[in-house]
């Protein structure tokens, strides 16, 4: 068998453009993957390009290899642009692979661990009326994992982070007071604060009120989230913006975070994904996927939390307070179905996904930009 094409499909599902990667190979099987670096897709298309031009004509279940070859294949290696384009390839790798082998992905990676992936939901709510309402609607539909957003400005256009921290400190000190112990309560801020305000924000809340704090600085520093780690209690989750095994390491090694927010579609796929597990593991930390995107990514990372042993759960972006959009039937006819609070492992030979084709090419990409925030002194900040 033989990679005879490697078509980059960006397309728009729900509010948010996907880069959807189809690879195809001369005995008819084909494969999809996802790329993760949401608004900036084009640039992702033309790293793809590049790799396109000495795939074709190669075994498409050398994976490892292959893998391999497109990383160590330019002088400027890594970056999370080139990963996220080697995720959605290596990723389409492995659902022809299952295909041509009549089995899931899982069984590729290990075989099943677990029969279930249990997920969190997310609330957006602003008011705290607003929030104790959308997570009492939550755990009365099942959900005892439950993410929140911070408080924001009236004016969608300012975010100022000591407004914000005190407000929303209150507000889920409050919240925890009207539910109780027993669910998982976290925020993610979203990189959107400095190790001071981090820290200012848990320190007004009291011990045992989140239960995880997601993204409060950059990742870039790890030593500025050693400096944040020593004077909060607060458990972390971080990674998303981890593009390799490499820039995981101090924070797996060190002790810095809690749970590993890693992303499929931007560590660089299934290969990349099983060794960020692997050291996780041996720290004792677990997965808690980031999954922003749609059906193909959710898919990905639904077999690679099949597999590991240090799972806690997966980000999902429908559930009764939000309905994202991304998971659209019509585009991915065959996609993961959530049950509950949870993703039932599928046995379908590959990914168990399908994308169509005729609808995305209908569709026109749309440039999308995350919001250009701006402090009240005109300076900017981040989203």
């Amino acid at each position: 068998m033989k990679i005879t094409d490697i078509k980059p499909i960006p397309v728009q599902v729900g509010h948010r453009n996907q880069l959807v990667v189809k690879v195809e190979t001369d005995e008819g099987i084909y494969g999809w993957g996802e790329s993760g670096v949401s608004g900036r897709e084009l640039a992702v298309v033309g790293a793809i390009q590049h790799y396109r031009e000495f795939l074709i004509g190669r075994d498409p279940m050398r994976i490892g290899g292959l893998w391999q070859e497109m990383y160590r294949s330019q002088y400027f290696e890594g970056g999370r642009i080139l990963t996220a384009a080697i995720a959605a390839i290596d990723i389409a790798l492995y659902d022809i692979a299952g295909k041509a082998l009549g089995v899931p992905v899982y069984q590729l990676l290990g075989g099943k661990q677990r029969d279930f992936v249990p997920c969190f939901a997310t609330t957006f709510a602003q008011s705290l009326e607003e929030l104790i309402e959308d997570t009492n609607l939550l755990i009365e539909n099942g959900w005892n994992v439950i993410r929140t957003a911070p408080v924001q400005d009236s004016d969608p256009t300012i975010f100022e982070p000591r407004e914000s921290i005190a407000i929303t400190a209150s507000q889920l000190t409050q919240l925890r007071e009207a539910v109780g112990p027993a669910p998982v309560l976290g925020i993610d801020y979203h990189h959107r604060l400095s190790v001071a305000e981090a820290a200012s924000f848990c320190q007004r809340m009291p011990s045992g009120t989140l239960d995880f704090l997601e993204e409060p600085i950059r990742d870039q520093t790890p030593a500025a989230y050693e400096s944040l780690r020593q004077m909060v209690d607060v458990p972390f989750a971080i990674g998303e913006e981890i593009s390799s095994k490499w820039d995981f390491l101090p924070y797996l090694e060190r002790g810095i975070t809690n749970f590993a927010r890693i992303d499929v579609c931007n560590v660089g796929g299934l290969t990349e994904g099983m060794k960020v597990a692997s050291l996780a593991e041996t720290h004792y930390i677990d997965l808690m996927p980031h999954n922003p995107l749609g059906a193909i990514c959710t898919a990905a990372t639904v077999h690679l939390a099949a597999a590991v042993p240090n799972f806690a759960w997966l980000e999902v972006r429908v559930s009764p307070t939000e309905e994202s959009g991304f998971y659209n039937e019509e585009v991915f006819p065959m996609q993961p179905k959530l049950e509950g609070d949870r993703f039932v492992v599928p046995d379908t030979p590959g990914l168990g996904v399908e994308f169509n084709e005729e609808i995305a090419a209908n569709q026109t990409f749309t440039f999308w930009e995350a919001p250009h925030w701006r402090r009240r002194d005109g300076s900017y900040t981040n989203w």
